[in-house]
């Protein structure tokens, strides 16, 4: 009866073992995972940024795409405010001048940071900055103004 009762527990034991095992092969990731991982973190840093991390675009007042961008932006927050006051002109509609400052940011899509310059229509005034964020989905056709509001930070845009 001694035999029958340690070969039970050997058995149990081996199954014990065998199930810890498969746990732990099902919660760490493979080698080739880890590696992939690795490789992917070494080449953003060799490209001097962090993942995920804003990037300055050069060349902004030239970048047909980015000004595209910020006459949307524009246009689209005209839009709104003529929905908010139930399809009447508002007494602050913009027109569109140009983008003085864009950055980018991956997330699921492309974030855009965006500084337009714009001027209130019929109103003569100086261009006031405004600060955008749009986020621009290729794949679906798709672009979405998440944020536009008067920059609060507005030395050395001017041009």
């Amino acid at each position: 009866m001694g035999v029958c009762i340690i070969i039970i527990t050997t058995q149990q034991h081996i199954i014990f073992n065998s199930s810890l095992t498969e746990m732990a092969k099902s919660r760490f990731p493979s080698p080739t995972l880890l590696l992939l991982l690795l490789v992917f973190v070494l080449v953003a840093a060799a490209a001097g940024r962090k993942v995920g991390g804003r990037m300055q675009v050069r060349n902004v007042k030239e970048n047909k795409q980015v000004q595209e961008l910020g006459r949307y932006c524009v246009t689209e927050y005209n839009n709104r405010h003529i929905h908010k006051a139930n399809g009447s002109i508002g007494e602050k509609l913009l027109v569109f001048s140009q983008v003085v400052e864009a950055e980018t940011q991956v997330v699921s899509g492309i974030k855009y940071y965006l500084k337009i310059s714009a001027a209130t229509l019929g109103g003569g005034g100086p261009h006031e900055i405004f600060e955008a964020v749009v986020v621009v989905k290729p794949w679906l056709h798709k672009k979405d103004l998440v944020d536009f509001a008067p920059s609060t930070n507005t030395a050395n845009l001017d041009g």
